[in-house]
C-alpha cells in the first residue's frame, strides 16, 4: 500500500468525549479516520485495558481502575492461549473491552474513505507500566515480554483484518507514550535489546506499520533500522530536536516513510496562545530547516500528514478545547495544501 502525505490530516485517537456519537463526528472529520478511544466513558475504553482480554495472568479491576498481573496465574493460563493461538475470536476486541470500535467498525462511512486507521498500545508501553504481584514492571520478565510482543502483535493482526473487511485500505499504529523511559540510565531494559524486540515485533504486523508517540526519545531509535512506515510525533513540542535528525529523517523519507506532524495543542493554556498563522510559520521553520540540509521542501510535504500535537483528557471545558483544535487543525492544512497546490 503506498500512503499519500500531502499535509492529510488525522489524529492519536484518545478524546476526552464521553458522548460517543460526538466522539464520531470528530474521528470523521479529519481525511484519515480513526477509531476513538474514551477512556472517560469507561475504563474498559482505556488503551491498556483493551489489550487485556485473555491475557493470561491479568485482572481488571474496573471499580478501582486497576490492571492486576499475577506471575504464578500467567503460567497457569498460558495452555489456554496456546490451544487459541489461531483462533481470530480469542484476539478480537470484543464486547465491553470496546463497545466504541464496535460503533466504528459499524459505521458504513468507513468504506468512502481512502485510508483508515486503528491503534493499540504498544509492549514497551505496556510492558513498562504493567507490574507484577512484586511491584515488578512485566517488561522485566523475560518469558513474559517475549510472550506479551507476540500476544500484542496477534491483537493487532486481528484488528487490521477486521479493518480491512470494511475498507482493504486500512492499517493499526501503535501508540507507545512509555518509548522514551527505555533511553534513561534507570531503566534495567536497555534501548539496544528493546529495538531489536521491537523489530522482531514490527516484522509480524500486517499492513503499514506505524509508532505514535509524544514523548522525545532519542529518535535514530524509530528513524534508522526499524521497518516503519509511519511515524506520528508531537512536533509542537519535540519538533526542535526531531529536525536536527537530518540524515536519518532523510533515509525515513527516502524509504518511503510518512511524518506525521503533530502541531496544533489541545491543552487549553497552550491552545489559547496559538493561531492558524502561527502554528502553519512552525511547521514552515522546521520544513526549511530541512531543506537547507537537502531534504526537498517538496518531499517534506508529499510524505507530511498533520495532526493534534497529543491528546488531553483534563481540560476544564471538557471537549471544547480539544474541538476548537481540529477545527484549527483542519485550516492549517487547507492554507498549506492551498499554498502549495498539494492533492
Amino acid at each position: 500500500m503506498k500512503l499519500k502525505g500531502n499535509c492529510q490530516t488525522t489524529a492519536m485517537g484518545i478524546l476526552p468525549h464521553k458522548d460517543i456519537e460526538e466522539a464520531m463526528k470528530i474521528a470523521f472529520s479529519v481525511d484519515i479516520p480513526f477509531w476513538p478511544q474514551l477512556p472517560h466513558v469507561n475504563f474498559y475504553e482505556d488503551m491498556y485495558v483493551q489489550v487485556t482480554e485473555n491475557f493470561p495472568g491479568v485482572t481488571i479491576d474496573d471499580v478501582n481502575y486497576k490492571i492486576f498481573f499475577d506471575t504464578a496465574r500467567f503460567y497457569e493460563e498460558l495452555p489456554n492461549y496456546v490451544e487459541n493461538y489461531d483462533n481470530d475470536d480469542f484476539f478480537r476486541i470484543a464486547g465491553k473491552y470496546s463497545v466504541v470500535y464496535r460503533r466504528f467498525l459499524n459505521d458504513p462511512r468507513l468504506k468512502n474513505y481512502p485510508l483508515i486507521r486503528g491503534q493499540s498500545i504498544g509492549p514497551i508501553s505496556f510492558g513498562l507500566k504493567i507490574a507484577d504481584e512484586n511491584k515488578k514492571p512485566i517488561i522485566y520478565n523475560d518469558e513474559v515480554r517475549v510472550f506479551l510482543y507476540e500476544f500484542l502483535a496477534r491483537k493487532i493482526n486481528v484488528q487490521r483484518r477486521e479493518l480491512a473487511e470494511v475498507n482493504p485500505n486500512s492499517f493499526v499504529w501503535i501508540d507507545e507514550p512509555g518509548l522514551s523511559f527505555i533511553f534513561g540510565s534507570f531503566t534495567g531494559y536497555p534501548a539496544e535489546v528493546a529495538k531489536k524486540d521491537f523489530q522482531e515485533f514490527l516484522a509480524l504486523l500486517e499492513g503499514p506499520k506505524g509508532v505514535h508517540l509524544c514523548g522525545n526519545p532519542d529518535w535514530s531509535f524509530l528513524l534508522k533500522g526499524v521497518d516503519l512506515d509511519i511515524l506520528s510525533i508531537d512536533v509542537l513540542s519535540n519538533g526542535p530536536i526531531f529536525v536536527k535528525y537530518v540524515d536519518q529523517i532523510k533515509e525515513f523519507l527516502d524509504n518511503g516513510g510518512i511524518v506525521s506532524w503533530g502541531i496544533v495543542p489541545t491543552m487549553t493554556e497552550e491552545f489559547i496562545q496559538e493561531s492558524v498563522d502561527s502554528l502553519t510559520s512552525k511547521l514552515e521553520e522546521m520544513w526549511d530547516y530541512l531543506d537547507a540540509r537537502g531534504i526537498p521542501k517538496k518531499q517534506v510535504l508529499s510524505q507530511a500528514w498533520l495532526a493534534p500535537a497529543r491528546c488531553c483528557l483534563v481540560n476544564l471545558d471538557g471537549n471544547e478545547t480539544v474541538e476548537k483544535a481540529f477545527r484549527v487543525l483542519h485550516e492549517v492544512s487547507r492554507q498549506i495544501r492551498e499554498k502549495y497546490n498539494l492533492g
